[in-house]
C-alpha cells in the first residue's frame, strides 16, 4: 500500500511595501536592522548601495523598485541578507529591504497557485494562510546585479 505524503517546508513570509514573498528558510541568512548606507546616483534605483554584515560590504537593492515600484522605508523597515544560490565567487549574499519582520509557514507540496500579475523577478504567486505571496527569482536577482556591473 503507498502512502500518499507531502513534503513540507518552512518559508519565510517577507513583508515588502506592496507585496510579500515568499522564500525556503534556507536562502535566508540572517536579518539585520535598517542601516542605510552611501549609494552613487549613477547607479539604478533599486539599488540602495552596500551595507556592512560580518566584515563585508554586501549589495543592498529595493525589490519592489527592481519591479517598477517606488522605494519605500518604512518605520519598519529591516534588511534581509539572502544567501546568493548562482554559486559566483563575487557574490555570496545580497541585502534586501523588507518592511518588518518576516514570519515562519509551515508550507507543503500541496502550495495552491494564484492566478495574479507577475513581474519579471517573480515566478508566481501562492497562498499562503490569508496572503498571497510571490515566489522570488533569486538567480535573476543575482544576474541583475551582476549584469548592471553591481557586483
Amino acid at each position: 500500500m503507498l502512502e500518499h505524503r507531502t513534503s513540507n517546508l518552512t518559508g519565510l513570509l517577507l513583508p515588502l511595501a506592496d507585496r510579500h514573498l515568499i522564500l525556503p528558510n534556507v536562502a535566508v541568512a540572517e536579518l539585520i536592522d535598517y542601516q542605510s548606507s552611501a549609494f552613487d546616483l549613477d547607479t539604478p534605483p533599486w539599488y540602495l548601495g552596500r551595507v556592512m554584515w560580518r566584515e563585508r560590504q554586501i549589495p543592498l537593492l529595493s525589490f519592489e523598485s527592481a519591479c517598477g515600484q517606488k522605494i519605500v522605508i518604512g518605520e519598519r523597515a529591516r534588511i534581509v541578507i539572502l544567501n546568493a544560490l548562482g554559486g559566483r565567487p563575487e557574490l555570496k549574499f545580497i541585502a534586501m529591504l523588507v518592511q518588518g519582520i518576516p514570519r515562519s509557514y509551515k508550507l507543503d507540496s500541496q502550495l495552491s497557485y494564484v492566478d495574479v500579475p507577475l513581474c519579471a523577478l517573480e515566478q508566481a504567486a501562492v497562498q499562503v494562510a490569508d496572503q498571497v505571496a510571490k515566489v522570488p527569482d533569486l538567480l535573476a536577482l543575482e544576474e541583475l546585479l551582476v549584469s548592471t556591473g553591481l557586483v
